[in-house]
């Protein structure tokens, strides 16, 4: 259960007047939720790169926003500059960062082109994911001509905007808004100050690859003879740098071996099949969704292999680095380490740091931010300047500002003070977090026994479920004390009159229901943790058995004092067929609990007759 987080990222056509800069940020950072990261303004392109995040909701008004600022402050029929625009806010894209999908992104967009266009009016293309049509889905071709092409492209009814009117707007022109996958703008750190150097690792990650080469006469790949189509002398040669007599034997050669075909291999680099004579045979890199580059940094002393990672689910960053580390080893160059440059979100760099533990054989199921410092580690990712883990990873569970980032001393004296808040709901949540953070640990401590390694998939699998069960009940414990305040402010309502006393009425309602089903989803979490507990109890190690007991004990106490709150809070409850099959879910759980609890009993109970025995 992660905390829905959106980035979007509003490109607009201003990158020289920094007081309309900041008034249109400052339309978007005056919603509530909405956060601003970064504001990255050009002169020679005379365009200005926001980066916002936000929950779904607060994001898409914060995009509002300063898209209609950006309209009253831009004025098109004078911007001139060297990036390709056609609109005051040229792009908006939504991108998923946490706890949200691209569907409700490209919903995101989809809701907010409507808005746009019928409060703003302007002409709206929705692109990328979110396209409605095929030859909408690329920015591209949607700007072709740019702004200059629009009254002319305005008369085309095959240019009718998928929102707003189909009407040339001088002043602001048009915009485009998608749904996206993150970018990675991600960078290694080679031993070299050659560009040469990098572009020559570089070509061989980017998806785009490079002119084939054969004969090398040394590790670098420019010391090759070039290959060439010549149809003409009957020369056919393949991206593996065989050669065939004829195209027809080619083609046959790529289906059988490479699941492609010459057709595919050629329409990917823009090639014309009828005009081949001379041209050359391209390769594809290893790395999809994978864009490169070398270049020089002279402030850092050393050239880097710049690239984006335009799909990190396809193409990550351990990918690309191992991958460098092994093309830099044969061509006697080290990888030092690596950058972020702007943001990453905790999937991608979680995912990263996963590989390396595995790599090392180590256990994955450890607390999310030590399995990012692994990535950072092996990454090497300050290797050029500190990599702040709070402010570079979107998404990273975090703490702060809660009930359960309070000190252990502090948390107990907030429960001790006159307030019904936190109270018996949220210290449930909490057992329950500790019972699984036990059932972890013991599943940890195994897996690192060498006599235990036949079982580590097992209790790898243990510890990473008891890792997710320990945060989803740490959240827990905040959610039900807000369950809590909302029920107060529901009864905080006035009830002057009949209209307001069945609003109140429903939101009293409203607000139990959701104060009893925090608690229950949290008595789900503890059975779930109850039952690691005693599963790790028995395929543990025997000296950690106690501790497999104790959080036994402390999910059964979670998950009978979640129950408690949730009957407590049925009374107020009209709705009676929902109240009978709550309850009926609650016996469900305690006839579970009762029957897993005695299990662990048993399995503690019998290995201290054996430590007895044997004393």
């Amino acid at each position: 259960m992660s905390t829905p987080i959106v980035e979007c990222v509003p490109n607009i056509s201003e990158g020289r007047d920094r007081a309309k800069i900041d008034e249109i940020v400052a339309a978007a950072a005056a919603v509530p939720g909405v956060q601003v990261l970064d504001v990255d303004p050009g002169s020679e392109t005379n365009r200005t790169v926001i980066t916002l995040v936000g929950a779904p909701g607060v994001i898409e008004e914060g995009a509002f926003r300063l898209i209609a600022r950006a309209k009253d402050l831009i004025d098109m029929s004078r911007q001139t500059g060297a990036h390709a625009r056609h609109g005051a806010t040229d792009v908006c894209p939504f991108i998923p960062v946490a706890g949200v999908t691209m569907e409700d992104c490209i919903e995101i967009a989809k809701q907010l082109g409507a808005r746009v266009g019928d409060e703003l009016g302007i002409p709206v293309y929705l692109y990328d994911r979110a396209a409605q049509r095929e030859d909408r889905r690329s920015l591209a071709a949607v700007r072709k001509g740019e702004y200059e092409a629009l009254p002319q492209k305005m008369k085309d009814p095959a240019f009718a905007p998928d929102f707003g009117p189909q009407e040339f707007l001088p002043r602001t022109g048009v915009i485009t808004i998608g749904a996206r996958e993150f970018l990675i703008a991600y960078n290694i750190n080679l031993n070299t100050r050659s560009v040469e150097q990098a572009n020559d690792i570089a070509h061989e990650l980017r998806e785009k690859g490079r002119a084939v080469r054969v004969e090398q006469r040394t590790p670098y790949y420019s010391s090759g003879r070039l290959l060439r189509y010549q149809p003409g002398r009957g020369i056919w040669p393949s991206f593996t740098g065989e050669v065939f007599p004829s195209r027809e034997d080619l083609d046959a050669h790529y289906r059988a071996c490479h699941g492609t075909t010459l057709a595919d291999e050629l329409a990917f680099f823009d090639q014309d099949p009828e005009a081949l004579e001379d041209a050359f045979v391209m390769k594809r890199g290893l790395f999809r969704e994978c864009r490169a580059v070398g270049w020089m940094i002279p402030e850092y002393g050393r050239a880097q292999i710049s690239i984006n990672l335009t799909n990190f689910r396809i193409t990550n960053m351990h990918d690309v680095t191992e991958a460098a580390r092994t093309l830099a080893a044969e061509r006697g160059i080290t990888v030092t380490g690596s950058e972020v440059v702007g943001v990453v979100p905790h999937e991608a760099i979680h995912a990263s740091g996963a590989f390396y533990l595995e790599r090392q054989g180590s256990s994955r199921g450890i607390p999310p931010r030590d399995v990012v410092e692994t990535a950072v580690q092996s990454l090497g990712l300050a290797d050029i300047a500190p990599f702040d883990l709070d402010r570079s990873v979107l998404g990273l569970p975090t703490t702060e500002g809660t009930l359960t980032g309070l000190s252990t001393a502090a948390l107990a004296n907030e429960v001790s003070r006159d307030s019904v808040a936190p109270g018996g709901g949220s210290i449930s949540a909490l057992a329950g977090s500790l019972a699984a953070g036990l059932g972890s640990m013991v599943a940890n401590i195994t897996f690192s026994k060498r006599r235990y390694r036949k079982r580590r998939g097992l209790l790898e699998q243990i510890a990473t479920e008891a890792q997710e069960i320990k945060d989803d009940l740490m959240r827990a414990v905040d959610l039900d004390t807000e369950a809590f305040n909302e029920v107060i402010a529901a009864n905080r309502l006035p009830r002057e009159t009949p209209e307001e006393q069945t609003v109140r009425a429903a939101a009293i309602e409203a607000g139990y229901k959701n104060a009893t089903e925090v608690p229950l989803a949290s008595a789900r979490l503890c059975l779930r943790a109850l039952q690691l507990c005693r599963r790790i109890a028995e395929k543990g190690l025997p000296a950690g058995i106690t501790d497999a007991g104790v959080g036994a004990l402390l999910a059964r106490a979670g998950l009978e004092g979640s129950i408690y709150n949730v009957r407590i809070n049925l009374g107020e409850i009209g709705d009676r067929t929902w109240v009978e099959q709550v309850l009926a879910e609650c016996r469900q759980l305690r006839e579970a609990a009762s029957a897993c609890a005695d299990e662990t009993d048993r399995l503690v109970e019998a290995e201290f007759r054996k430590v007895l025995e044997t004393s």
